[in-house]
């Protein structure tokens, strides 16, 4: 058979050349540095492993984003078994809601979290009001705490899908042997479900890995691989650019060396089905009427805690920086004159962006669950290497690759949705991936004995059953390239800003206000958006089952 009649055979060629011209090339002027100083050198490495503020740091990160994906993958399984298995009011409000934690802009949505948890928090002194003193939200506590109800809804999506697909005939085989609803869950439904959870629990330690906003905000004297790395990209990076670049080449092996845990975690569990009839959901009876329920919303609640503070927070009254008692519109008037441009670039940026995610993730999916050569293993590394790579560091590789040359793409709109869809794009690539584990290549295998092409075979049988992933793919990626700020705030420039941006800016000044007014706004056409996606999927089938 022809390379360029196979898709999976072509996805691996175009996804090669893809990858070395938006990752490996602008990487290689950052990454470089660690390594060269008037030649090859190995200093910057040494000093960072042997210095113990900077081995510090990278223990730090391990417990934070190890915590931190735990933690999610703790809230985010039994919320995705209750939404894919049972069927009750509410259910797109808490899917919306879940997802709206993950639009909390770091460094605002950290705040928030000071707000109620702080020394003086309104929480925390309500809880001490009832005998109980919590410890402030300050230190690598609070910093797993606030990571695991950020990312649980990614846990929530991928789970979600995995359940979705999982074949009812072998739960009634299950439960015609006796088995009873737990065990058929633990022993059938779960084990089937693997490769969601673990790519949910993958992602979650990626993103907890590779975030900046909320140790900086958070951590206080608690430094972390991000925050060690951003403060010397602005200290030294005119004077000593290797010691930030070898950061970020920390960042990359710790985040490589648990994509490489999970492939071999997975791999050890290999499970797959035919998918020959979908359970459908149940209605609840008994107990379960207030139980799922109140689980669903007892987790969703906690997670929109900082987006309540935040919105509260914009209507309080301010004279400057200082905030007075009282409500007022005053944080709204401030910023109003910056909203319209920064939110239209927010919002178109981000739809180009998702597009490019689609597309992407689908057939660089496809391509890695179906080849399993040598190329493949290095595209998925390729693919996987924005979930290590924190956007600070991807921003100045873009500047400096991007500055002139065949692609002169600095400064313009087309740098920031081209960074906005490489960041996000291994979300639908991991999702894709995941459903298509649970599928038997024998269904194409079928179609191409019938006399379909492979081209055929893969738009006609398996896309539209890769649909959920897809879906989710670029429902992860649309609502967190909305809200980009660590690759933004190097890239744009005046006519090319963004909503994380100017928060990013307010919250500098120390004006939490107005930047509560902007992540407000920036909340709400996000939330818009959302629902109207969750009511299209609905009507469509293509996602929320």
């Amino acid at each position: 058979m022809s390379r360029w009649r196979d898709p999976a055979a072509l996805g691996e060629v175009v996804g090669l050349v893809f990858a070395a011209i938006v990752l490996a090339w602008p990487l290689s002027y950052v990454l470089g540095r660690s390594v060269w100083d008037d030649g090859p050198t190995l200093t910057y490495l040494g000093r960072l492993l042997s210095e113990p503020l900077y081995r510090d740091a990278l223990v730090h990160s391990l417990v934070v984003a190890g915590g931190g994906a735990l933690g999610a993958t703790l809230l985010g399984v039994p919320l995705a078994v209750c939404l894919a298995r049972f069927r009750f009011r509410g259910q797109r409000a808490i899917t919306a809601l879940s997802l709206l934690a993950l639009l909390s802009p770091p460094f605002i949505g950290a705040y928030a979290w000071i707000l109620l948890l702080g020394t003086q928090g309104t929480l925390r002194g309500w809880l001490q009001g009832l005998g109980w003193d919590p410890p402030a939200i300050y230190g690598p506590q609070g910093i797993v705490l606030v990571f695991a109800l950020q990312y649980y809804p990614v846990v929530v999506l991928l789970t979600k899908d995995a359940l979705s697909t999982v074949d009812a005939s072998l739960e009634e085989a299950a439960a015609s042997l006796g088995a009873g609803r737990w065990t058929r869950l633990r022993r059938v439904v779960l084990p089937l479900a693997l490769p969601g959870i673990g790519n949910g629990l993958l992602i979650a330690f990626m993103l907890s890995l590779a975030n900046f906003g909320t140790p900086a905000v958070l951590g206080r004297n608690y430094e972390t691989l991000p925050t060690l790395a951003y403060g010397l990209f602005r200290s030294e990076v005119a004077q000593e650019p290797g010691l930030p670049a070898a950061a970020c080449v920390l960042l990359i092996l710790c985040a490589g060396g648990g994509l490489v845990f999970t492939r071999w975690w997975l791999g050890r569990r290999q499970t797959a089905g035919d998918l020959l009839r979908v359970r459908e959901p149940q209605p609840l009876v008994g107990w379960q009427r207030w139980a799922v329920p109140g689980l669903c919303w007892t987790v969703v609640a906690a997670s929109s805690l900082p987006l309540i503070a935040v919105v509260a927070t914009s209507f309080r009254a301010t004279r400057g920086l200082v905030f007075r008692p009282g409500l007022s519109l005053d944080s709204y008037r401030a910023v109003l004159e910056h909203v319209p441009l920064a939110g239209r670039n927010s919002l178109l940026f981000a739809t180009l962006a998702v597009l490019g995610i689609g597309v992407g993730g689908a057939w660089f999916g496809y391509t890695l669950a179906r080849r399993k050569t040598a190329a493949a293993r290095v595209l998925e590394v390729l693919l996987m290497t924005p979930y290590l790579v924190p956007g600070i560091a991807l921003g100045l590789g873009y500047v400096m690759a991007f500055h002139q040359g065949p692609l002169p793409l600095t400064g313009t709109a087309a740098i920031l949705v081209l960074a906005y869809t490489v960041r996000r794009l291994p979300y639908a690539v991991r999702s894709c991936e995941a459903l298509l584990a649970q599928l038997d290549p024998s269904l194409e295998e079928a179609a191409r004995s019938l006399g379909a092409s492979p081209t055929r075979a893969f738009g006609e049988v398996t896309l539209p059953l890769m649909a959920p992933g897809i879906a989710s793919g670029m429902l992860l990626g649309w609502t967190t390239a909305v809200n980009e700020l660590s690759a933004s705030v190097v890239l744009y420039v005046g006519d090319t800003i963004t909503l994380p941006v100017l928060i990013y800016q307010r919250v500098n000044e120390g004006a939490y206000g107005p930047a509560a007014a902007l992540a407000t706004v920036l909340l709400a056409v996000t939330g818009a958006v959302l629902y109207a996606l969750l009511r299209w999927a609905d009507a469509t089938g293509s996602w929320a089952r």
